[in-house]
């Protein structure tokens, strides 16, 4: 830790932290959530450019022979391109509607949480977060298949309903920081509540919707329970379901899965590094009022 020294009256010193000083323990937790990420990752890539023959021994050794066809192989075996498309028109769906969505509904508990039946909606999706996705699992593909929702479709509006309770909860700490005054300024000069929400509010909201547009679009595009329960028609598969091809009862092809773990993963990786900042900011702006 970079501490200096501060003289006291009676001629003693007392140490004192360097400002943008880190402690050592800090410096080791770092690293140590690095490497959590970084072990798993170098794995993964050294798997995706062996052979099968040399997938023995601990797994971490570089490969002999670099077979960069297994990216090729994968990508036809998988049907990678329509697959992504489906993965694609998913996730951007999902991500628009809980945007618009999500963000009106958490605006009106926000200012209404004064009002008992709007604290108690509040509650109510926040209880909700501690429901198990199994126990609703079955029901909601019943139900989707009763109503010809075990689609496409269905799937985007089941992102954006159980992905409500947590966005009302990341939206109205937000929106609770955003002063009154701007909405009563704009009441006056005869702005509607729909314009004051989609004209002063909604643009302030950009942070926060990067938050919750981010979190919703690495949910959709990695998910792989939801849509192995819902999709029912074979073309309109996502990526994660097509991976499973990999996977037999007796034997699994882990350098074609690995390679197009690896393809699944690059869009959305890039998307994330773009635009985490708007994440970080997001959050902690909500958190402090």
């Amino acid at each position: 830790m970079s501490t200096t020294a501060v003289a006291l009256p009676e001629g003693g010193t007392r140490r004192r932290r360097r400002p943008g000083g880190v402690s050592w323990w800090l410096t080791a937790l770092l690293v140590v959530l690095a490497l959590t990420v970084l072990v798993p990752l170098y794995f993964t890539v050294v798997t995706a450019l062996k052979t099968p023959e040399q997938l023995g021994g601990t797994g971490f050794e570089l490969p002999t022979q670099w077979r960069w066809a297994n990216f090729a192989d994968a990508w036809t075996t998988t049907g990678f391109p329509r697959k992504a498309l489906n993965t694609a028109v998913i996730t951007v769906g999902a991500v628009v509607l809980t945007l618009l969505t999500n963000s009106m509904v958490s605006y009106a508990i926000a200012r209404h949480m004064h009002r008992r039946l709007f604290k108690g909606l509040f509650y109510y999706f926040i209880a909700a977060l501690f429901v198990p996705f199994p126990i609703i699992m079955l029901p909601a593909a019943k139900q989707t298949a009763l109503l010809g929702l075990d689609n496409q479709a269905g799937l985007i509006l089941l992102y954006v309903v159980y992905g409500l309770s947590f966005n009302v909860f990341l939206y109205t700490a937000y929106i609770a920081s955003i002063p009154g005054e701007l909405e009563e300024a704009a009441r006056m000069d005869g702005a509607s509540t729909w314009g004051v929400f989609w004209k002063v509010v909604f643009p302030l909201l950009a942070p926060i919707n990067a938050t919750v547009g981010i979190l919703t679009c690495v949910w959709a595009w990695n998910d792989f329970l939801l849509p192995l329960v819902i999709i029912s028609d074979p073309d309109g598969a996502t990526i994660q379901l097509a991976q499973y091809v990999f996977q037999s009862q007796f034997s699994a092809d882990y350098t074609l899965a690995f390679a197009s773990y690896l393809m699944a993963m690059a869009p959305l990786l890039v998307v994330y590094v773009f635009a985490q900042r708007w994440v970080i900011s997001g959050v902690t702006r909500g958190a402090i009022k």
